[in-house]
């Protein structure tokens, strides 16, 4: 199965367990596509949080969409609450204006403060093992204390 905003795989069963959604929201739809695919192909076998990537202007080029967010946050919504992670500070921005809206992203959409590709990574394996929206966010965030060196 792929997901519907993407092609991205998607594992996630079909029985109806509820996992959290994750949306990565980057300024080029190559980014978030490949940290998609990158952080799905990390989370192992078994079930997958469903990923979509929401990625550049939606006219192929830099930027933020807001409609490819919303769009990507209901493709990945499954009642568990979707995450979202975001590149740059204005992709930010975008997310937050969508929540002011109140109703142009799903109920338990929430924007995460975590690194892109690593806090990516930590919140689809989280969520994949089923954790709920705090516990994938937590994962995310601490992401930032991963040392490299």
């Amino acid at each position: 199965m792929s997901d519907v905003v993407s092609g991205v795989p998607n594992r996630a069963q079909d029985d109806g367990g509820k996992l959290v959604g994750i949306v990565l929201v980057s300024h080029s739809a190559a980014v978030a596509a490949s940290v998609a695919e990158l952080a799905t192909g990390l989370a192992g076998g078994g079930a997958v949080a469903p990923v979509a990537p929401a990625g550049g202007d939606g006219d192929g080029g830099l930027g933020t969409d807001s409609e490819l967010i919303s769009a990507a946050a209901a493709a990945v919504d499954r009642g568990a609450g979707v995450a979202v992670l975001t590149d740059l500070g204005s992709a930010v921005l975008t997310v937050k204006a969508l929540l002011a809206e109140g109703d142009e992203l799903p109920a338990g959409t929430r924007l995460v403060d975590a690194p892109f590709v690593e806090g990516a990574v930590a919140a689809v394996v989280t969520a994949s093992a089923g954790a709920d929206l705090a516990a994938v966010e937590a994962a995310a965030a601490e992401a930032y204390t991963y040392r490299k060196v």
